[in-house]
């Protein structure tokens, strides 16, 4: 059986305390059709790996359940035992390329980006996807760089063209018009979703404005493994 696809809407978990990630989830998938989303599981670095592995692999139950693919940011070894579709690193994470060597050649592999030099040497080292940002102003994680707008969003999706670039930091369904326009291929999203009084709604929304992009050009995303 092949597996989902990547999905345009990261849901990005809110590790922060009070934040009930699960919940989220839950009301996300609940109106997104299969494939449509992905889950990025972020544990914050006080939380145990017992609690991590509980928290992720809850999270990568829902998605199999709802056609969805689960990633765990960070901690790769959490992806492989709770069995996530893979997993997405950032600049102090992992290099690339021993990610890839961690996860395998098949699983989903996501790098985080600013321009388009570090792009493409991620793309070079095995990544599946860039998470490109933040887009936008956000309070959701500490010590972000300057936002890029949807001017430095639309550099990396130039200078890789079909590659599933997705968008991430201060990503409102009002904005995804103008993301898409720059090139990318989805949004990640965390305080959209996470500090809506109605998640699900707000899920809604975001997909549907995901849904302006033309038919057919899904075909430049690889669900899994290395390369456009």
């Amino acid at each position: 059986m092949s597996p989902p696809p990547l999905g345009r809407l990261h849901l990005i978990t809110d590790a922060r305390p009070g934040r009930d990630a699960l919940a989220v989830v839950r009301a996300a998938l609940s109106v997104a059709r299969p494939g449509a989303a992905a889950v990025q599981v972020r544990i914050e670095d006080r939380v145990t790996d017992r609690e991590a592995y509980d928290l992720a692999a809850r999270i990568a139950a829902l998605c199999a359940q709802h056609g969805s693919i689960c990633l765990v940011n960070d901690r790769l070894h959490i992806a492989l035992a709770v069995g996530a579709a893979g997993g997405h690193v950032g600049a102090q994470d992992l290099p690339v390329d021993a990610a890839r060597r961690v996860l395998g050649s098949a699983a989903v592999l996501g790098a985080t980006v600013r321009e388009p030099v570090s792009a493409r040497a991620a793309v070079a080292a095995g990544a599946s996807y860039l998470g490109v940002g933040p887009a936008f102003p956000t309070s959701t994680k500490d010590g972000l760089t300057a936002p890029l707008g949807p001017s430095g969003i639309a550099a990396v999706a130039a200078a890789l063209p079909r590659f599933p670039i997705i968008a991430v930091g201060g990503v409102t369904a009002a904005r995804v018009p103008d993301l898409l326009a720059a090139g990318a291929y989805g949004v990640a999203v965390v305080g959209a979703l996470a500090a809506a009084a109605d998640p699900a709604r707000a899920a809604a929304e975001l997909l549907l404005a995901l849904e302006s992009r033309m038919p057919g050009d899904d075909s430049h995303v690889c669900p899994t493994g290395t390369g456009p």
